[in-house]
């Protein structure tokens, strides 16, 4: 079976699974789970269901996808993305952000775990990303025809709903940064010389995700926000050793934090209108 006949069954099997496409998908990253329990009406299905859906093997990450609403905002949460370093293709999303446009999605709302380049950002604080480096300069497009390869990422991060998480934040109380994120491809943890030099690039954030999938989104014609759990400060930035299984628990332990937020702004979702017209 061609990759489209699996987008567009796919597609098929969530219309008839869930009814027409919410406005919003949300991927889940390491700490931001707990989000999942704020979806009302709530429905789901595991990604092996799903034939363009690729499973994840990452400790803290469930393939699977519920569906429901936050307050009158209908959303989609994928629980876990491939990565890269799983099994070296940048392209592993491809398949399920597709899926989800030919279904009707409008937003892709990413977040992530992170590590700190910035002592301003301690672990726990929340990061609004309004731009990221692709350091391993690795692209999940490679081998796709035509012009609509050339994709322009000069405003990837969309301004208007960068805008408005800005000003959700003031209006909540909520200290969130701001900045960039760079995507080192992993599993290793960076060393500090690498950490020294993304910093001189304009890093304001290391991690292993999310920018294959911003591609892949705006190829796909999708919007995307994109948001960051700081859950250590990076290589040479502190004393304390990195490990995946310090980097869960970090995230465990601001998981109810991230989650109350990112509940609010898919709350608030309702209110922008270009997402719904």
């Amino acid at each position: 079976m061609s990759d489209l006949s699996l987008i567009v069954d796919t597609a098929k099997t969530l219309h008839e699974r869930f009814g027409a496409a919410p406005e919003v998908a949300v991927v889940l990253g390491s700490g931001w789970a707990g989000a999942a329990q704020y979806v009302q009406d709530a429905q789901g299905i595991d990604y092996s269901e799903l034939p363009a859906f690729q499973a994840t093997s990452v400790e803290g990450h469930v393939s699977a996808l519920t569906v429901g609403r936050m307050g009158a905002q209908r959303v989609a949460m994928l629980g876990g993305r491939k990565h890269t370093y799983e099994n070296g293709d940048c392209a592993s999303m491809a398949g399920a952000l597709r899926s989800l446009k030919a279904w009707g999605v409008r937003l892709l709302l990413q977040t992530n775990a992170a590590g700190s380049l910035r002592p301003s950002m301690p672990p726990g604080t929340l990061m609004l990303i309004t731009d990221h480096i692709n350091a391993p300069q690795r692209s999940p497009l490679v081998g796709e025809p035509g012009n609509t390869r050339f994709v322009d990422m000069s405003a990837a991060y969309d301004p208007e709903l960068v805008a408005h998480t800005r000003q959700l934040a003031v209006d909540k109380q909520i200290a969130l940064g701001e900045g960039t994120y760079l995507w080192a491809l992993g599993p290793q943890f960076e060393t500090p010389a690498e950490i020294h030099m993304f910093a001189a690039w304009g890093a304001d954030a290391v991690g292993m995700s999310t920018v294959p999938e911003t591609i892949l989104a705006r190829h796909a014609g999708l919007r995307v926000l994109g948001i960051s759990l700081m859950t250590n400060m990076a290589a040479g930035l502190s004393n304390e050793a990195l490990t995946h299984s310090a980097t869960l628990h970090q995230a465990q332990s601001s998981s109810a934090y991230a989650a109350q937020f990112l509940t609010d702004l898919i709350v608030s979702m309702a209110e922008v209108p270009s997402l719904h017209d």
